[in-house]
């Protein structure tokens, strides 16, 4: 005799469990979006805010997520990675320019990944900082792969003869830094400026260390 499926194995509205469970979580992570990024901000965002904003109850936030902080901590992962993305996405279609063009597209492109979603950029340089040693070391941890993808365009650089022989690792940490801290102050509005005119900012303060000229 065959046995009955229960709801959570079978389909429902034509979905499986795991079609299910990941439009959940997408509805969460999108009500994460605008109450983190956009609205109260995490400190002032509580579970239930959280919930009716997604539309789900509170026992559909708890079978996907410990905690507001676990949210949290899985948007900052992926707000980065789309960042990331725009810049890997760059890298093979300016291979062929000059240094300071490459490093131009790439800076552009960084910024249009972490910024062109606002709601990203707060929680990339605002929301995240300070919450836990555990988000703390995950940022870091995140700042560890913009370094080193920045030591790789370097060393690139160097290997072709674009750039002299130095000790890039320590300006990659500086740039990542300074980025950092101008894409801070600008998303809370203590940088009056356009994503454009924050990208040019930066591109100049790159392009300087590496003395090239755009």
């Amino acid at each position: 005799m065959t046995g009955r499926i229960t709801p959570a194995q079978g389909r429902y509205a034509g979905k499986d469990a795991a079609d299910r469970r990941a439009e959940r979580r997408e509805r969460f992570r999108e009500a994460g979006l605008d109450l983190f990024g956009a609205g109260p901000g995490y400190r002032a965002t509580r579970v239930g805010d959280l919930c009716k904003a997604a539309g789900l109850s509170t026992r559909q936030f708890y079978e996907e997520y410990r905690t507001l902080e676990d949210l949290l901590a899985d948007l900052h992962l992926y707000v980065n990675e789309v960042a990331e993305k725009a810049v890997v996405t760059m890298l093979p279609q300016v291979r062929e320019l000059p240094l300071a063009e490459r490093i131009s597209a790439y800076t552009h492109a960084y910024v249009r990944g972490a910024a062109d979603d606002m709601r990203h950029a707060r929680i990339a340089y605002v929301e995240i900082i300070g919450v836990s040693p555990r988000l703390n070391h995950q940022r870091l941890q995140r700042r560890a792969v913009w370094i080193n993808l920045l030591d790789q365009i370097t060393d690139d650089a160097i290997e072709q003869g674009e750039l002299a022989p130095d000790d890039y690792r320590i300006t990659a940490a500086a740039l990542i830094g300074a980025i950092n801290g101008l894409m801070h102050d600008w998303v809370v509005g203590w940088v009056a400026a356009t994503r454009k005119e924050v990208a040019q900012e930066l591109l100049r303060i790159i392009l300087g260390r590496y003395r090239l000229t755009p």
